[in-house]
């Protein structure tokens, strides 16, 4: 059977040496560590050549576990900052928020959609999320989405 695909995960402590030795060299380049290619290839222990060889196709997989990113539907009054007392709240609990969707008021409520990432573990996730619901004027609360 044919593989269809382009890209491909494997455990670095399968991967040829150089594979990995090129990741460092682009890591000290990043980094800052090292100023000039010949100096992080010196560093790494690989030549230039090898470098330029595999560098446009060797990527770490940003491993993003630890975080998370919520997804957090709430029904608010039509209240002049309240809107903005949430977002305080929500930075304060450490989280990043991403994106904001408000409807209009009908009835005096809206409901606002806020996807917020965060480095927090679930507990203290959901500690944050419990300060929101206590907030003066927020009706609802649910987590619509967690990934």
């Amino acid at each position: 059977m044919k593989c269809n695909s382009d890209f491909f995960i494997v455990e670095k402590k399968v991967l040829p040496e150089v594979f990995v030795k090129v990741m460092e060299a682009k890591k000290l380049m990043e980094s800052r560590k090292a100023k000039t290619i010949q100096e992080a290839v010196n560093i790494a222990g690989i030549s230039r050549s090898a470098f330029y060889k595999y560098r446009e196709s060797v990527f770490e997989l940003n491993n993003n576990l630890k975080g998370q990113t919520l997804i957090i539907g709430i029904n608010l009054e039509n209240i002049p900052g309240l809107l903005s007392n949430v977002l305080n709240v929500i930075a304060d609990g450490g989280a990043n928020i991403l994106t904001i969707n408000q409807t209009i008021p009908i009835n005096n409520i809206a409901n606002v959609t806020i996807t917020v990432e965060t480095d927090r573990n679930d507990n203290e996730a959901v500690e944050f999320v419990r300060k929101l619901e206590k907030i003066s004027g927020v009706h609802t609360l649910k987590i619509i989405a967690r990934e």
